[in-house]
């Protein structure tokens, strides 16, 4: 009689649509919509458009990676974009520009050379300097934005978040979802203007000129390159390392291609450009994914909106509650920070971490000055020309 063997593992690991991917999948919610709606109303680009390619590529980057691998707008595209009011043609130039570059670098290679350069504390450090800016976005413009009520729905969001957090039979998100729709229906929603959102909507077709790619190349991908490079690329694939050790792991060419891939499909259909992101993953594992059916399933809910919805978009999404989408994004933030017991041991790569940080947080184009500070620092450290302590 033949021992029996076991059944050969899987080629790729399954994808999961229970409560828990369901919970998990608004995990990156309170960062993602508020730049979608801040670039909308502030470039009028077509908001079909926007939120079906959004949709669309978390579908896809789902079905792909079979983990919660985000997708989020480009924070330095956005900031400036909402700052300067630049226009959709610059936009979709930029975005096919810095789609060029991430992909002339993945291509040859460049990519893995400057990933060897960076060393890990710098990289938490890049993590760190965006929980810093997400918290204090969380606690300064979304908490508060309701007055006492908001404070108290906030409290309550909060405390319902301790209590459930980890909790895979009732997975918080759900929980605190569900207490800002209640909230939103009883005390903001307007049947008029959700019945006027009502009606299909195609992505419109876009072809970027010369002029707009050179333009949107120095105002917008320059600028958002490091912060790429740090936490898009860098910072991924080492939360994809940490949160998820028994999968074959990523590679920062892998990475960079689908971002590339992404950004060079995108301004063609006028959707925003997009990256990946490491607190994006940590949100939507915080709050209970483990697969990609979460980020399928958030994809989804953004075809939909921009399919049958997006007439009237930032009208309508304005009635769910900021102090929710700020306790969410707070959860992200502190689960951000805990990485950084990774360094804790090491004195000098904690103190390295945090200056990255800090720089990162709190420099206009902090996240280049952090990434080569930090580098500089810790090169520097080894060698012994600077000394920060002993491990």
């Amino acid at each position: 009689m033949q021992p029996t063997l076991p059944p050969p593992a899987p080629t790729r690991p399954p994808i999961r649509f229970d409560r828990n991917e369901v919970a998990g999948a608004f995990g990156d919610l309170g960062t993602d919509l508020p730049l979608l709606i801040g670039v909308i109303a502030a470039s009028e680009i077509d908001s079909a458009s926007v939120l079906i390619l959004f949709g669309l590529m978390q579908v896809l980057t789902g079905l792909w990676y079979r983990m919660p691998m985000p997708v989020q707008p480009l924070k330095a595209f956005a900031a400036l974009v909402i700052a300067q009011k630049l226009p959709g043609r610059v936009i979709f130039g930029g975005g096919l520009a810095i789609g060029v570059s991430m992909f002339f670098l993945s291509v040859t290679g460049l990519i893995d050379a400057l990933a060897r350069l960076v060393p890990k504390a710098v990289v938490r450090g890049i993590q760190f300097g965006l929980a810093l800016q997400l918290a204090t976005l969380a606690l300064t413009k979304y908490v508060g934005a309701d007055g006492a009520a908001g404070y108290a729905l906030a409290a309550a969001s909060f405390v319902v978040t301790v209590v459930l957090f980890g909790n895979r039979r009732w997975p918080a998100a759900l929980v605190v979802i569900a207490l800002g729709v209640a909230y939103a229906l009883v005390f903001k929603l307007d049947l008029d203007t959700a019945r006027k959102a009502v009606g299909l909507h195609l992505p419109a077709w876009h072809l970027p000129q010369r002029a707009d790619i050179l333009t949107g190349a120095v105002l917008l991908a320059l600028p958002q390159i490091p912060l790429s490079l740090g936490n898009s690329i860098l910072a991924t694939k080492q939360v994809a390392h940490d949160l998820f050790p028994e999968r074959a792991p990523l590679t920062i060419k892998k990475i960079s291609f689908t971002y590339a891939l992404m950004n060079l499909a995108n301004p063609f259909f006028g959707g925003f450009p997009v990256c990946h992101g490491s607190g994006g993953m940590v949100g939507h594992y915080a709050f209970g994914a483990r697969t990609g059916g979460s980020v399928v399933i958030y994809g989804g809910i953004f075809l939909v909106m921009g399919l049958f919805f997006s007439q009237g978009f930032a009208d309508v999404v304005q009635i769910f509650p900021l102090p929710v989408l700020g306790v969410l994004l707070l959860f992200e933030a502190l689960s951000l920070a805990t990485l950084l017991r990774d360094v804790s041991s090491q004195r000098p790569d904690l103190l390295v971490a945090l200056l990255v940080g800090l720089l990162c947080a709190g420099l206009p184009y902090g996240y280049l000055v952090g990434l080569v500070v930090g580098t500089a620092i810790y090169y520097a450290q080894q060698r012994g020309w600077v000394g920060l302590g002993k491990h």
